[in-house]
């Protein structure tokens, strides 16, 4: 059967079972948008900038399991506009596939109109940067870089296609796709030592990662802290992996955690790291996170993190979920493996329970200007359980990072390591497109969410009921906190004026609200779900209520006599 390489892009997608792209319509791969046109089976979705749409896509493959498929369909400027996203996407570890369009090979290495290097661009910043060099290698070539994506550790990959390849035929066969990849699993040796060293603790917990962000992963997870009787903490940007409220679940621990969860890890005896890096987000490579007397397992998909960060006693290349199974399937029924760790665990459900009152008293703060703390506990006492959260990074944010409530995993989506600013509302786009009967709210600040506010018109045009929460306090909340703390005050730059972007989502056809009292956000919150539209809740929050996360950035400031 005789096709063109938009055609043959596009059967292979079929193949693989992806129907959805994300994109920004440009002129080198209009073949492409053709044979989509052509064929209602797999949707588009544009955006309004090509990071954004590498966000939605990057945040859609995060939901439901991957991969996401963005369109740089533009050479030149629209292509390296894909940086950002793919560079978020590399160090989230989410499987991103970006089909980055190339100017004609006819002109290449010519200084053509467009031209630049966007191979050698993108080599470091995701897994492969892949040239096609022929339409009829284009099928196998996008076979491999989803094989690739979805792979070990998963990442993105970029696939440059030129533009007359797009426009090219030939005579295809059956497109094929890529086969399934099982999981390993330790071996009963493995699993014999893990369950020695189990036995002889008397302070253990579950420090679990990404390793759990499914369905299937967070109900092992939570069958294994139960059949154990073991607290689990989730590392940074993880806070889904088991259902917030349930008595063995302390939340996030580390830097971006809560006291319970970052106390559980640094006065353990023992660490059961499974599916987590123990990385810099969520340990700060410091034992005020990580007890330096815990013996550690840790298991992993790839064995150049195990160890990396703090020597282990027990090292398992793995999948976490696999891991957990085979425990499972180990265990000697009837054997009470709380025995030797009830008095640990009872102090943890005191600790819980008093953490629990202490946010329960932050969502009744009746302080105004309004606390951003009074502002989460609203949020999280006011979502659905199935609801989907993507925050930001920032001053905000950080507060947010442990004060949502997520009960469906999976439930949060973050910038995790790239700390990425403007990244959640387009984020909630492509996970309103994954999950499309869940309500999906992005949390961020007033200055992140000018980042991407243009894409309220995206969340129009596709009736995408994201609903945005936009916590203003008026500044670059981080920064501000470093400039007040570590530098005398001295503020440039810090201070910023926002328009109020309840107005801004009414002109672009969204349904706004401004909120600067008690309650207002979780009675506009009601009212955005049950519109079933677009939303933007705009919410005045006090702007002297920022913190400095970080005190080693910077030298102590000099005491003035």
């Amino acid at each position: 059967m005789k096709m063109n390489g938009g055609q043959a892009l596009l059967q292979t997608l079929k193949a693989n079972n992806i129907d959805v792209t994300f994109g920004l319509l440009g002129g080198s791969m209009l073949e492409l948008f053709d044979a989509i046109y052509a064929d209602d089976s797999v949707k588009y979705y544009g955006a309004r900038d090509e990071r954004a749409a590498a966000h939605m896509a990057d945040a859609y493959a995060r939901i439901n399991g991957g991969p996401g498929i963005v369109l740089g369909a533009q050479a030149g400027p629209g292509v390296a506009n894909l940086v950002t996203g793919v560079t978020e996407a590399q160090l989230a570890y989410s499987p991103l596939i970006a089909i980055a369009g190339m100017i004609s090979r006819k002109h290449q290495g010519r200084d053509t109109f467009q031209e630049f290097d966007q191979v050698a661009l993108f080599k470091p910043i995701c897994k492969k940067s892949i040239v096609v060099p022929e339409v009829a290698r284009l099928p196998e070539m996008l076979n491999d870089a989803i094989r690739l994506a979805m792979s070990g550790r998963p990442g993105p990959v970029v696939l440059h296609v030129a533009h007359d390849i797009f426009s090219d035929e030939f005579e295809s066969g059956e497109i094929s796709r890529i086969s399934p990849v099982f999981t390993a699993a330790p071996g009963d040796t493995q699993i014999g030592q893990m369950m020695d060293l189990l036995a002889a603790s008397s302070k253990p917990v579950i420090f679990a990662g990404s390793g759990f962000k499914s369905k299937q992963g967070s109900q092992v997870l939570r069958t294994l802290a139960e059949t154990l009787n073991i607290p689990v903490v989730a590392s940074t940007g993880h806070a889904d992996i088991m259902p917030h409220g349930h008595p063995l679940y302390a939340g996030q621990s580390g830097p971006r955690g809560n006291a319970v969860a970052g106390g559980l890890t640094r006065d353990a005896d023992l660490i059961l790291a499974l599916g987590n890096r123990l990385a810099f987000n969520s340990t700060f490579h410091s034992h005020d996170y990580i007890s330096a007397d815990a013996k550690i397992i840790q298991v992993d998909i790839e064995a150049r993190y195990i160890g990396r960060y703090f020597p282990v006693d027990l090292g398992i290349q793995a999948d976490a979920v696999a891991c957990a199974e085979a425990i499972l399937s180990k265990i000697k029924q009837g054997k009470e493996w709380d025995s030797g760790w009830r008095a640990w665990r009872d102090q943890f459900e005191t600790d819980l329970s008093s953490l629990s009152s202490q946010r329960m008293s932050e969502a009744l703060d009746e302080s105004q200007p309004l606390l951003p703390t009074r502002v989460l506990g609203e949020i999280r006492e006011s979502l659905p359980k199935n609801a989907i959260c993507t925050i930001d990074t920032g001053n905000a944010c950080l507060q947010a990072a442990d004060r949502l409530a997520h009960y469906q995993c999976p439930g949060l989506v973050t910038p995790l390591d790239f700390g990425l600013v403007g990244f959640a509302y387009a984020a909630a786009l492509g996970a309103q497109v994954a999950a499309p009967d869940r309500p999906v709210v992005a949390v961020m600040g007033d200055g992140g969410f000018g980042f991407t506010m243009a894409e309220i018109t995206s969340a129009g045009q596709h009736r995408l009921p994201v609903i945005a929460v936009v916590i203003d306090n008026g500044a670059w909340g981080a920064e501000k906190a470093y400039q007040s703390e570590f530098f005398g005050g001295r503020l440039l730059g810090a201070d910023i004026e926002s328009p109020n972007y309840a107005e801004v989502a009414k002109l672009c056809g969204a349904n706004g609200h401004f909120v600067d009292r008690p309650g207002g956000t979780a009675e506009a919150l009601s009212t955005a779900i049950k519109s079933k539209r677009p939303a933007v809740i705009h919410v005045k929050v006090d702007p002297d209520a920022i913190q400095a996360l970080r005190k080693d950035l910077f030298k102590p400031p000099k005491e003035t006599s």
